[in-house]
């Protein structure tokens, strides 16, 4: 157990945190390593959302698509307003309404 006195208590405090090895830059570059995993999480995101689909500029557009694709056979597609680009996407899963 350590002393009792503060000036003491400080230094084996000191003397520890520097045995350590500078955890500062070890917490720095975690949250680094945090921000740089989110951004690739979010334009992972994005590009499955929005950039690798047809974007339509109208909802009537993209109805009649939705028409054109069940008259050759592809049923069941839904239209919805993509929160990203602000146009219209189609979509076979019809939670995404």
């Amino acid at each position: 157990m350590g002393s009792r006195k503060h000036s003491a208590r400080a230094r084996e405090r000191e003397e520890f945190l520097s045995s350590l090895g500078g955890m500062d830059d070890a917490f720095a570059a975690e949250e680094a390593h945090q921000r740089e995993a989110a951004d690739q999480k979010e334009e992972a995101r994005l590009m499955k959302a929005c950039l690798s689909k047809q974007r339509y500029a109208t909802r009537a557009e993209a109805e009649e698509t939705a028409r054109a694709c069940a008259q050759h056979g592809t049923y069941g597609l839904e239209v919805y307003r993509c929160p990203y680009c602000r146009g219209w996407h189609l979509t076979s899963h019809p939670w995404k309404r």
